[in-house]
């Protein structure tokens, strides 16, 4: 068989017929350099061995007046060129593409991801259908869409060092699509997670630093972990956590936060945190409410910066649903900030994510496809109005208000972030004991009537043996809170407003269509009241105010019942309860650890305590853990030193001479305190120097 460079034809009296550089053309066509020659080159040109036309014209240039005649070359070409010059293709291997080789250097290193984690790629797809590769960089395993860009880069540098060549850009997005179907149908489907993730009982924390580290945290603490079981997905925009430290508690935030006096704000804001740590929902909607320049922000900045770092942490409201699901989606926190009003669609959207909806939109491109975005996510909100007003997200909100800072109190932001960053290892510490504590204690948790939200109120009181206040403060806290939202619930509609006057002199049950009883209503109000946008213009717009209002007014001890009477006629009855208040918010709220309840310590106390186990760590808080005085960061005493990290550069609570609400308990003990007392701990887990004691033995 002739060689691959070139194929020979001995035509006898020393003439040889030489073709080289054999091609397959676009059109079909077989093409080759063709040379006769006789010890030198007699003629040479490219010509067609595939076609009558292309061999006779070669064959009718060729000739010579010694050399062989026409004829005999168009023969020597048909019956001997053509078919060593097929089969030499045939036989010749098939140049690989560029975009061959990307793949090539993809699907080599496939293999047992289990046995070689350190070394293997693995392609894999997710329940939504989206292709995903999980590829080795240095030492840790790194997750990534295989639509994003870094995954791009990746290919275009693993060939670059391969062959030292660019690749063509139709060359990576025809690689690209090999692997999204290797992917989506030879690959394992695997769920992807964004910064928190349960698997079997443990909870993981995404730190989302360079080493790609995790926390993961069960029954007995946590630890930091290089290889786990779930799978990670990082967008833009994240930053990273710092690796926690041990030891921490909870009351190391407390003076970086503007909050009130009272405990139970600070209550609702650790409780908050502490929920968006546990990766199901349902989700509370923290509010923070007060007037320019008390904080708001800084306290979201702070909330978020321990729980989902992001280069923007705090944003304006989308402009659409379809935005908000997508930031929602692509975070796991939602922050929003400065609000003046909320419009019903986003009052309903955040309803939505708070406790886990999805929105379809058809996808671009298609007819019949669409895109889903399912999302569940904590979210807070800020603003100087009571922009929540709507009742089913007032359920949903745990609000609190915050004091304004006076001028001379007031410090600079960079030293604030400054003593931070300093506490906020040790403040995530505290946070994930917090949660181990919780996954310990979930299932042992009764609650004396379930509230709203009842999930979040359950895991809360699992966490609380690690959280700075006594047993059941929480459940008073919240408890109040939703008194408070029903109030402004109330407060915000004029036809609540209305019916409770309806209703102030009835003796009977109103009972009555929902048109007679809008001009029963209107007759009730004033023209101020009747030209508002919330008053309803007709009786179905009546009827479906009502429908929302109805939980809200029961709680005040009216009823709304809906019924349809003969004739098709719908009615609205009205009546007083005889006792007023929601059977379903008990107004003493309890709850218990079981097997535990009447024991003198919290259940699961030795649960969060974290054991010396290789990286694990031990962490055994108590009343002595927090040795400074709990003091407010925001509030400096005037005249202060601003490098001065001692007590006397801050105002301690129990100096500031207010006393709380009568009725309070120690935040340590639970031990009732008297009236007058000023502080948050009675005489025996007093901070010393809170006060004189006296001779009943209160610190004053």
């Amino acid at each position: 068989m002739p060689d691959r460079d070139a194929v020979t034809c001995h035509l006898g009296d020393g003439f040889d017929l030489v073709a080289a550089g054999l091609r397959r053309e676009k059109d079909g066509g077989l093409s080759a350099d063709l040379m006769l020659q006789n010890g030198r080159v007699l003629f040479a040109d490219r010509a067609v061995l595939n076609t009558v036309e292309g061999r006779q014209a070669w064959a009718q240039a060729a000739q010579t007046p010694d050399g062989p005649s026409a004829e005999r070359l168009e023969e020597a070409l048909r019956e001997y060129l053509l078919p060593d010059a097929l089969a030499i293709l045939q036989e010749a291997p098939k140049k690989p593409t560029q975009a061959d080789l990307l793949v090539g250097m993809v699907t080599e290193q496939l293999g047992d991801f289990a046995a070689d984690v350190a070394a293997s790629v693995e392609l894999f797809h997710d329940a939504a259908g989206h292709a995903y590769v999980t590829i080795p960089i240095g030492n840790h395993r790194e997750t990534w869409s295989l639509s994003a860009k870094s995954v791009r880069q990746w290919l275009a540098r693993r060939y670059h060092e391969a062959y030292g060549k660019i690749p063509g850009s139709q060359a990576l997005t025809d690689a690209l699509g090999v692997l999204a179907g290797k992917a989506l149908f030879d690959g394992p489907l695997h769920h992807v997670h964004l910064r928190l993730a349960e698997h079997e009982g443990v909870i993981y924390l995404d730190l989302c630093n360079e080493r790609w580290e995790l926390v993961a945290i069960d029954r007995s603490g946590w630890r930091v972990v290089a290889t786990p079981p779930v799978k990670f997905r990082r967008t833009r925009g994240m930053l990273p956590l710092p690796v926690p430290r041990p030891g921490g508690t909870l009351e190391a935030l407390r003076p970086f936060l503007n909050l009130p006096l009272e405990p139970a704000p600070w209550i609702l804001v650790v409780s908050w945190l502490i929920a968006a740590f546990r990766p199901r929902g349902p989700y509370p909607v923290l509010v923070v409410l007060g007037e320019q320049g008390s904080a708001k922000s800084t306290l979201q900045r702070v909330l978020r910066s321990l729980l989902d770092p992001n280069k923007a942490p705090i944003r304006s409201l989308p402009r659409d649903e379809r935005d908000l699901m997508i930031t929602a989606t692509n975070g796991w926190c939602l922050a929003f900030d400065n609000l003046s009003h909320l419009q019903d669609w986003q009052s309903d959207a955040m309803c939505r994510i708070s406790t886990g909806g999805g929105f379809a939109v058809r996808e671009l491109y298609s007819d019949l496809d669409e895109t889903i975005l399912d999302v569940q996510r904590p979210q807070m909100l800020n603003g100087i109005e009571e922009v929540v007003t709507r009742n089913d997200l007032l359920d949903r909100a745990v609000m609190t208000t915050l004091p304004s800072i006076p001028r001379e109190r007031r410090r600079p932001e960079k030293h604030l972030w400054r003593d931070f960053e300093q506490a906020r290892p040790v403040i995530l510490g505290a946070i994930l004991d917090a949660v181990s504590t919780a996954l310990a204690n979930e299932g042992t948790v009764t609650l004396d009537g379930h509230p709203r939200m009842a999930d979040f109120a359950e895991w809360i009181v699992a966490a609380e043996p690690a959280l700075p206040w006594a047993p059941e403060a929480f459940l008073t806290a919240y408890a109040g809170n939703q008194d408070d939202a029903n109030d402004l619930t109330l407060e915000a509609s004029p036809v609540a407003q209305a019916v409770r006057e309806l209703m102030r002199e009835q003796t009977e049950p109103w009972t009555s269509t929902a048109t007679e009883l809008l001009t029963a209503l209107e007759e009730l109000t004033d023209e101020k009241t009747r030209r508002q946008k919330s008053w309803p213009g007709s009786g179905r717009a009546m009827a479906n105010d009502l429908r929302r209002l109805a939980p809200n007014l029961r709680v005040v001890g009216i009823a709304v019942t809906f019924s349809r009477a003969g004739g098709g006629r719908r009615l609205i009855q009205i009546e007083k309860l005889e006792k007023e208040g929601d059977p379903s918010s008990p107004s003493s709220p309890g709850a218990s650890l079981d097997g535990n309840a009447g024991d003198d310590e919290p259940a699961g106390d030795d649960a969060h305590r974290h054991r010396d186990d290789g990286n694990r760590h031990q962490d055994a808080p108590s009343s002595q853990a927090w040795e400074q005085d709990s003091v407010n960061w925001w509030e400096e005493s005037a005249g202060g030193d601003d490098g001065d990290d001692g007590d006397d550069a801050m105002h301690k609570y129990s100096d500031l001479g207010e006393a709380p609400p009568a009725g309070r308990v120690c935040v340590q003990c639970g031990v009732g305190l008297p009236d007058g007392w000023v502080g948050f701990y009675c005489a025996p887990h007093g901070r010393q120097g809170d006060g004189e004691a006296g001779d009943d033995g209160w610190t004053r």
